[in-house]
């Protein structure tokens, strides 16, 4: 199978282009989302010194000692702050008891929006939990700087979305007003020396889908990401020089019945001499207001074609997945993915 990441050049909606300019990229984006659930994105707008400022300060946090890291771990149910590697397995979030004993080999840093940023709005705290941020000069400034502009983005492409679909433009404003969003950095690498035997089990991240509307992840061009084909076979995505890699989470998935995919994908860190080679990501997780029902959209059906899925909030789809990654409990909600990933050629 020939399997491809397509490129798309979002500049028309990122700096006003014409109503045709604006048509051809929302045709290009209807067709990625249901061939593949994933596309490179160009023209985003994102400043490189932006990046650099993230890539930075997660470098400065990141190859601190482990236990200067692990003051700032949190809790299960707090979505913030850090996590140390071997701490989640993302493949319970779909149900999937993995053969390894090993949980995935990764460690991240997490922050999302707050309360304050929706002044004048009743939002509650557990869904917009406070950010932790730890003692490094700078961490803070950059990070944030980075996480607004990849929320302009995720909104940006969200207003994409209907014109994809052939919907009202204004289609989905109503369950964004109060958009959700966490931003996860991670670090895939061993502390410097340390070996490990590759037993074909090692896994960096998990297969798993996103939980939300849209993903947006900068990445090192570094081989590791891997995304489920249609064939059930597992492709290399790397972003290309100034790309930013787009997915489709759950949400979307569910709002338009699987007609566009929210695509299983996994990170299998390559292995060189005995070295896991260091990489770095950083995905912007772009959702709707947690009580948003999520159902498909009966505009979008063809005729005779039936509900794939009962009406389920954002909130509680979210908690699902939550209670498998970090929580060890397996998701059971969603035996499809189940499915494609135990029938999925390793």
């Amino acid at each position: 199978m020939s399997f491809a990441v397509p490129t798309i050049d979002i500049t028309p909606y990122v700096q006003g282009g014409s109503a045709d300019e604006k048509a051809a990229v929302a045709r290009a984006v209807d067709e990625a989302c249901r061939t593949v659930g994933f596309m490179q994105v160009t023209g985003h707008g994102i400043p490189d010194e932006v990046i650099e400022g993230l890539k930075g300060a997660m470098d400065a946090f990141f190859l601190q000692e482990l236990d200067a890291k692990k003051a700032y771990q949190t809790p299960p149910g707090i979505n913030r702050g850090y996590a140390p590697p071997k701490s989640e397995s993302l493949s319970l979030s779909l149900g999937v008891e993995s053969a390894s004993k090993m949980n995935d080999f990764f460690e991240a840093f997490n922050i999302g929006l707050t309360r304050d940023h929706f002044p004048g709005h009743d939002v509650a705290e557990v869904e917009f939990q406070d950010n932790v941020w730890p003692d490094v000069d700078g961490f803070e400034t950059d990070v944030t700087t980075y996480f607004d502009e990849a929320r302009r983005v995720a909104r940006t492409l969200a207003g994409i979305f209907p014109d994809a679909l052939g919907l009202p433009s204004d289609y989905f404003d109503a369950g964004l007003v109060t958009d959700t969003g966490t931003m996860r950095m991670n670090n895939y690498a061993l502390a410097p020396g340390q070996l490990i035997e590759l037993d074909g089990d090692l896994r960096g991240m998990g297969e798993h889908t996103d939980f939300g509307v849209v993903t947006v992840l900068w990445a090192d061009q570094v081989k590791g990401l891997q995304v489920l084909g249609s064939d059930g076979g597992w492709y290399d995505a790397s972003p290309a020089d100034g790309a930013l890699l787009v997915n489709l989470g759950d949400v979307m998935g569910r709002w338009t019945n699987d007609q566009w995919m929210s695509t299983l994908h996994r990170v299998k860190p390559p292995i060189v001499d005995g070295q896991i080679e260091r990489r770095r990501s950083a995905a912007y997780f772009f959702s709707a207001a947690p009580e948003t029902v999520i159902a498909p959209i009966p505009e979008i059906l063809a005729e005779g074609e039936h509900p794939l899925y009962d009406p389920i909030t954002v909130t509680e789809h979210t908690q699902a997945k939550l209670a498998g990654s970090r929580g060890g409990k397996r998701n059971d909600t969603v035996p499809g993915d189940a499915a494609r990933v135990l029938s999925s050629h390793y």
